[in-house]
């Protein structure tokens, strides 16, 4: 009976929305829908797009290295009477506007590059009744000449420069100097004359070695004194003998420091004397540099004088540099002349070589008008064309490389604009291993910059590669094992509550600046693990033997005392036996050094030939993986939980123990996800910088030594980049590094992608 208090409901009365508010509804849902789906879409295609733009990015900077060199033409006049005679040299300053050609008889013009005109014209004062029978070049920079007269003396003049400034305007004016004065220096006090020459310029001394008409051949320093109180100049002199070759040197070549002396016969023969003791000066080495056909038509020393290069008359070009000798002695700096590399072959006999100012490259010009632009270290030709339709004579090249001038043997000069920014670098520079001056072998080196002039850049990546790949492996190999073993055993043995209170800490320890972990590894942890080196592999054996051990003293205790532990929260017993075994061991060091190392395990590991830095690869795995853990611990716990409960429950039912059904049923279905957890875990210790910057030497060694440090490729970058000039080699470099890790890391997120796919594939049956 129906309340008199309630109201009667029509039985033809609904609850339902009415059609109207239902598609309204059904409009709603729809718009969302969509929205998210575009927004999911819009999110992977933005994703996409940025990482196209990085690689975009990182490639345009590096595109400039690939290409070669342009030569263009800007201007051409030819040689007049106010040039002088034949040339002996060319040279252009520094502002690229004023050229300098030297000329047999000894006279030097300075000319206006883009009009030819002649600026002044200096002629060296040769005493009347002598005559110039003999010239030559220091190198680039020092920009001395050295004239060797018919009487055995010489004169020295230096290219000079000076600027003058009306205004705005700033003009280049030449400034010959006469460094040891305007006299003829005494070289033969025999007065036989001076037909081939070499001079070089170290500190306050110039060095000129010289061989007479009748086959003598000297050396002589001369150093400049200037008196404090009357300011008159003094020039010293000193002088020996050396030991005389087998017929007449066409080419003679100083080191700069003044030690080595390199000569080579028209007919082939290279020699090399060692006068780094003038009074015990020796021919070292003599040898055959080119083929029985062959004769040598030209000999430069490159930037530093640490090699130098031959031309031949059949157009090839080499490299070399003196290598000690492995059947020496140890402690017998006894070298041998070895040709390094070669270039790409002229068309004609090479003509005139000319180094550049600051880099191992150099320009050649050859008998049938090419030009060859070449570069030591990379071994690149970069240009190799022909400029002139007669034989050029000689070559100049601007200090700052993006000027050179040619003379041909008809008697023009041409001056042509030069873009030849990256000679340094090549495939074989980047990624094979080089023969780098001063060094016997081969190798693989980083070694980008130095304070020197004349240094040599190495930018061999391979050092990088492995020190970045090193790193990873070893951070992998500490945080893998305790990254999985953990999860599994959190996400399928620990108990709710003690899980609730693990998988948060564990996933905060990510959130701890990477900073503050090299900090610790630094400055705790790398001397830390010097002290201590035993306690590092003895708890690496102690640790697991302390587990089994308590383990099976804890399946002995009485089954009331066992039960009094609950399920799931056996690992808290493992803490304090962590604490306690870690402790002994540590304190065990000490004598365990003294009682198998003879008291030092280091010392012990340099006496077996293991190089150990106290910041290595070791400090950086044990940092590094705790970095890592977090990010491998988390997915992968994650993977592990989810698997379904019926597998299971369905495996357990069917008789299986709980450690079977991890094994082959828990870990099978959770294969993808641990994979892809690994595999993120290794693309984040990749892409480390911090940890990897403060806990290591940062030296570049191609090892994979753990007791040694690395540098990998995003700490080189972090270190070397802000210092960098824009644009520079090294600077485009270190985008190449950039791409190169970008590689890395995308080439295996693909493989554990495809790799995840295909164990989702297999395993989804289950």
């Amino acid at each position: 009976m129906n309340d008199p208090g309630q109201p009667v409901l029509d039985s033809k009365q609904s609850f339902l929305p009415s059609e109207e508010a239902m598609a309204r509804r059904r409009r709603r849902r729809y718009l969302a829908d969509g929205a998210a789906r575009w927004m999911v879409r819009a999110g992977g295609g933005g994703v996409v797009i940025a990482l196209t733009l990085i690689f975009v990015y990182l490639f345009s900077e590096v595109l400039p290295m690939l290409r070669g060199a342009d030569v263009d033409p800007a201007a051409s006049y030819p040689v007049e009477s106010a040039f002088g005679g034949e040339v002996a040299q060319l040279a252009l300053e520094r502002y690229d506007e004023v050229g300098m050609r030297y000329d047999r008889s000894g006279t030097l013009t300075y000319f206006e590059l883009d009009s030819g005109e002649v600026l002044d014209r200096i002629e060296l004062p040769v005493p009347d009744g002598l005559e110039v029978v003999g010239s030559a070049m220091a190198e680039p920079r020092a920009r001395l000449a050295a004239f060797g007269l018919s009487n055995g003396t010489a004169l020295l003049v230096r290219h000079g420069i000076r600027l003058e400034f009306e205004g705005d305007t700033r003009r280049v004016r030449p400034d010959p100097e006469f460094p040891l004065g305007r006299d003829p220096l005494v070289v033969d006090p025999e007065g036989r004359p001076l037909t081939t020459l070499a001079v070089q310029q170290a500190g306050e001394d110039v060095g000129i070695a010289a061989q007479t008409d009748d086959g003598r051949l000297l050396l002589v320093r001369f150093r400049t004194r200037t008196a404090f109180l009357t300011g008159e100049t003094e020039v010293s002199r000193q002088a020996w003998t050396l030991p005389a070759p087998s017929g007449r040197i066409d080419d003679l070549e100083l080191t700069a420091n003044l030690w080595t002396l390199i000569g080579a016969h028209a007919d082939g023969r290279l020699l090399y004397w060692d006068i780094s003791r003038p009074n015990e000066a020796v021919l070292r080495d003599e040898l055959r540099a080119v083929e029985p056909d062959e004769s040598i038509t030209a000999m430069r020393m490159l930037n530093g004088t640490f090699s130098w290069v031959i031309g031949t008359s059949s157009g090839r070009l080499s490299q070399w540099f003196l290598v000690r000798d492995e059947r020496a002695e140890a402690g017998d700096n006894i070298f041998r002349l070895t040709r390094v590399r070669e270039f790409e072959t002229h068309p004609g006999a090479i003509t005139g070589i000319q180094p550049e100012y600051t880099r191992k490259g150099f320009a050649a010009v050859d008998a049938t008008g090419g030009l060859g632009l070449h570069y030591g270290t990379s071994a690149r030709t970069m240009y190799l064309e022909p400029v002139s339709d007669d034989p050029l004579v000689a070559v100049g090249v601007s200090p700052v490389d993006d000027r050179l001038v040619t003379e041909s043997a008809s008697g023009v000069l041409t001056v042509h604009d030069v873009r030849n920014n990256h000679p340094e670098a090549s495939l074989k520079a980047l990624w094979g291993k080089v023969w780098y001056e001063g060094r016997s072998d081969p190798e693989f080196v980083w070694q980008a910059s130095s304070g020197a002039d004349s240094f040599e850049p190495k930018f061999s990546l391979v050092p990088l590669t492995i020190g970045t790949i090193k790193a990873a492996l070893f951070a992998m190999l500490f945080a893998t094992p305790l990254a999985i073993a953990g999860a599994i055993y959190t996400a399928y043995f620990m108990a709710p509550k003690l899980r609730g209170y693990v998988k948060p800490t564990i996933e905060v320890m990510e959130a701890l600046p990477t900073v503050i972990l090299g900090f610790l590894a630094g400055l705790w942890l790398a001397p830390f693990l010097e002290n201590h080196i035993p306690a590092v592999f003895t708890v690496l054996i102690g640790l697991p033997l302390a587990f089994l051990v308590i383990a099976y003293g804890f399946s002995r205790l009485p089954r009331d005392l066992r039960s009094r532990v609950p399920d799931g929260w056996e690992a808290v017993i493992l803490l304090p036996v962590i604490a306690l075994v870690v402790w002994g061991l540590v304190e065990l060091s000490p004598l365990i050094e003294i009682a198998f190392f003879d008291g030092s395990m280091r010392q012990w590991f340099t006496d077996v030939g293991i190089t150990y830095d106290q910041r290595n690869a070791l400090v950086v795995g044990i940092a590094m993986g705790f970095a890592v853990i977090p990010t491998i611990f988390s997915i992968a716990e994650d993977a592990v939980f989810t698997v379904p409960r019926h597998l299971t429950q369905g495996s357990l039912a069917l008789g299986a123990t709980p450690w079977q059904t991890v094994t082959r049923v828990v870990l099978l279905t959770a294969s993808p996800g641990i994979f892809s957890a690994v595999m993120i875990g290794f693309g984040r210790a990749v892409g480390e910088t911090m940890i990897v910057l403060m806990a290591t030497g940062n030296s570049p060694v191609t090892n994979f030594n753990i007791f040694e440090g690395m540098r990998t490729l995003s700490a080189n970058i972090a270190v070397e980049l802000p210092e960098t000039a824009v644009d520079s080699t090294h600077y485009r470099i270190l985008f190449l590094a950039g791409l190169v890790l970008f590689a890395i890391t995308f080439l295996v997120n693909t493989i554990a992608e495809l790799v995840r796919q295909r164990l989702r594939a297999r395993y989804s049956s289950l």
